[in-house]
């Protein structure tokens, strides 16, 4: 099958990969979009694992000030090099974190930072919910786990779902990113200040 340039276009489009691999991908799978495009996430995926122990040392420190100025943010996304710090991909992703964070409020950049305090917490505030609602002493320890995942999904940045585009999550939209700039990316810390209340930094470990 032949393997025309508004085929790689919109591959590229869907996988954020360059244009060479997408053209080999939809030769391998004979044009077939969706089996192409499966194949080039998981790819990228393999790659992002590899890369994410590497160190990221340059990068941007991004603003993001709502058109209302009562939001603002400051997030610091780091990448290997300052050729790619000057990538319009690295770029736009570090700009569409910096919207996210103004709009989601997260309060962690990754899961491991909660607190062991907060888990606790909303563990057991799950779990007495889960006796109020009818379930056994024995089952509703089990139910409040279940329900910490959409927990860590509100307030840890990279479980959120995109807010421009829900079926992808931060870490998902990370992931992309490195596969497309072949570095590893880190989104370090931030900081979202809310006209009166109190902003909250958090700093990723390394």
């Amino acid at each position: 099958m032949q393997i025309t340039a508004e085929m790689v276009k919109q591959l590229r489009e869907r996988t954020g990969v360059g244009p060479m691999d997408c053209k080999k991908a939809l030769q391998e799978f004979d044009g077939d979009m969706e089996k192409a495009a499966n194949f080039l996430r998981e790819k990228g995926l393999a790659k992002a694992v590899k890369k994410a122990g590497r160190a990221a040392n340059e990068g941007v420190i991004q603003g993001y000030m709502h058109h209302n100025g009562r939001i603002g943010v400051m997030v610091e996304v780091n990448c290997e090099t300052d050729f790619v710090a000057n990538t319009d991909a690295f770029k736009t992703f570090a700009k569409d974190v910096a919207l996210h964070i103004a709009n989601l409020a997260p309060r962690y950049i990754k899961r491991e930072e909660v607190p062991q305090s907060v888990i606790d917490e909303e563990t057991e505030m799950q779990r007495r919910r889960a006796i109020e609602e009818g379930k056994p002493e024995n089952v509703a320890q089990k139910v409040a786990e279940g329900r910490m995942g959409k927990f860590y999904e509100e307030i840890v940045l990279l479980e959120q779902p995109f807010i421009r585009d829900d079926k992808v999550t931060i870490e998902d939209l990370r992931k992309q990113v490195v596969a497309e700039v072949g570095e590893n990316v880190v989104i370090r810390r931030f900081s979202r200040f809310e006209l009166g209340e109190q902003g909250d930094e958090v700093a990723e470990e390394e």
